[in-house]
């Protein structure tokens, strides 16, 4: 009865009744404690010897040495070339007082920015410091959390206290569901306007839709607008009759997520997904059945009604949000489930959230089949077609990870979309720069974070190896790597995450991680709960 009551708070959350800035929240999720983690910011630092990537799409370079001062970067210096002794005298010297990294075969990227980062919440009853050092482990050092399902003054809470380098925590960039904290529903376009000023005069930086009547949604987009608001949709079935992603990026819509909408906008013989008649949205298994189908009724990649989509959306410098990885595990359910990390860092109550439950969002693997398995194959072909031609023609796309939902774990499923990205056929650097500079654009903080460059915010990421050559060093569990002498090994994982020039030791955070849940694990006597699924 618990999760039947937490499932329709949920529900209520997401239609935006009853619940947000104004109103009484759900329980909060525990706040992030005092930052008793990483070291600086220092007068000086200075990372010596890296290779870097910077975010922008050029080439790896290097050596290089990174002067960082105070929570900025100060200069970047080429110190001479690979195979050949430093040139000492174009080092920058450090002084007595400052902190040198000798990072000699290190990789140096910029700080990643995830554009769908749920912190957690009631529902899942994740501790904010959980999720914060997961995501900050993966080298996360910027999350878009959109809704804010804590509460926006929660939320905003949150995000001030990472400014200041309070908390542990990535930067947080913090929207809300429309409706949030409004008593009963909202009707009329003024009353949408009223309700989106209220965001902005709390200090909120964006508004997550899931679709509305059009006249509703053009109300609160232009209001957006005119406070400086970002704006996001999850163009939900529900809804999206009546506003696809064309309808609502025409309104000024800054960006959408996942796909929703998008086969919607380029239908051409039918104008409602072909449902069948004993369909009910509220039984998770058919709407994510006959959701893995509704790429194939759209119009064919390249066809006309494709190209006139996808060049208005490009025209209109629309951000798309694919997050493959939310629902990665229609396509390969066992994959997901038995994902090496889970044993270790995998909370109790968010497995127990994530396991087959009628009454769970996300959890509708009733008798999840072959035949939905290769359905949601071919859905991901046409989709990972369209988002690989959006960014060959210019379009932006972002990284968002969607986690804490259907087995995808925070941090680790940022790394994962990274790989589903290479898939769709993007080139590494382009999977980088999707990460960086693309996430800093959606959300209008490029001048700041995104790439390396003198003047902007010392958000970095160090990994030993060369992440363009295998994305997997980059998961806090690394890759396996068989020696010259046939012994297995384990190499990478990040080794320091950098922001705001306080370094962090990336494995540290993980080991926090695992202590977390063991202790969880142990005050309940944790024991296997689902057949088949040790954890």
């Amino acid at each position: 009865m618990r999760d039947v009551i937490r499932f329709t708070c949920l529900v209520v959350m997401l239609l935006g009744v009853g619940s947000g800035p104004a109103a009484a929240q759900l329980d909060e999720a525990p706040k992030a404690p005092p930052r008793a983690e990483g070291e600086g910011p220092f007068d000086r630092l200075i990372l010596r010897g890296v290779t870097l990537i910077d975010g922008t799409g050029a080439p790896a370079r290097g050596p290089i040495d990174i002067v960082i001062e105070g929570n900025r970067i100060a200069s970047i210096r080429g110190v001479g070339f690979p195979g050949v002794p430093i040139d000492s005298e174009r080092r920058p010297q450090a002084g007595p007082d400052d902190r040198v990294l000798e990072l000699a075969g290190h990789y140096v990227l910029p700080g990643f920015v995830d554009l769908h980062g749920h912190i957690g919440g009631s529902i899942r009853e994740t501790p904010a410091e959980y999720v914060f050092k997961l995501w900050m482990a993966h080298g996360m050092t910027t999350i878009s959390d959109p809704g804010s399902g804590n509460g926006l003054a929660w939320t905003l809470e949150h995000k001030a206290k990472s400014e200041r380098n309070e908390i542990t925590a990535p930067r947080i960039e913090a929207y809300a569901f429309f409706g949030q904290g409004h008593d009963g529903p909202i009707t009329t376009p003024e009353a949408a306007r009223k309700w989106v000023r209220g965001v902005a005069e709390q200090g909120g930086d964006g508004i997550k839709f899931f679709g509305l009547r059009p006249d509703l949604m053009a109300a609160a987009i232009d209001e957006a607008k005119k406070n400086g608001l970002y704006t996001t949709c999850h163009h939900a079935q529900l809804n999206v009759v009546w506003m696809n992603v064309l309808d609502s990026a025409r309104m000024g819509l800054t960006s959408m997520q996942h796909w929703y909408g998008l086969p919607e906008a380029m239908f051409t013989d039918q104008v409602i997904q072909n449902y069948p008649l004993d369909y009910d949205y509220n039984n998770e298994q058919d709407r994510f059945t006959e959701a893995g189908r509704l790429w194939k009724q759209a119009a064919a990649p390249h066809s006309e009604r494709w190209n006139e989509v996808m060049n208005e959306l490009l025209d209109l410098d629309f951000t798309i949000v694919p997050t493959f990885v939310a629902y990665e595990g229609t396509r390969d359910l066992l994959r997901n489930a038995t994902l090496e990390w889970h044993r270790k860092h995998t909370m109790p109550s968010l497995w127990r959230f994530f396991l087959p439950n009628r009454a769970a969002h996300a959890s509708y693997w009733f008798y999840w089949g072959t035949e939905e398995e290769v359905a949601w194959k071919e859905n991901y072909r046409l989709w990972m077609t369209f988002i690989n031609e959006y960014k060959n023609r210019g379009g932006r796309v972002a990284i968002g990870s969607d986690s804490g939902y259907s087995f995808n774990l925070y941090g680790f499923s940022h790394i994962r979309e990274m790989e589903l990205l290479r898939e769709a056929g993007f080139h590494p650097l382009e999977v980088i720069r999707s990460a960086t500079l693309m996430g800093a654009q959606g959300i209008g903080m490029a001048d700041q974070i995104g790439t390396v460059e003198v003047g902007k915010l010392a958000d970095l990421v160090v990994v030993e190896e060369n992440p363009l050559e295998n994305l997997k060093v980059l998961y806090g569990t690394g890759a396996l790597k068989l020696t010259d002498d046939n012994q297995i090994t384990r190499v990478g994982g990040v080794k320091y995450t950098i922001k705001d020039g306080i370094v962090f030791d990336a494995r540290r955070l993980l080991a926090d991680v695992r202590e977390m849940v063991q202790a969880a694990k142990d005050a309940e006597g944790y024991e296997i709960t689902i057949p088949g699924l040790e954890y």
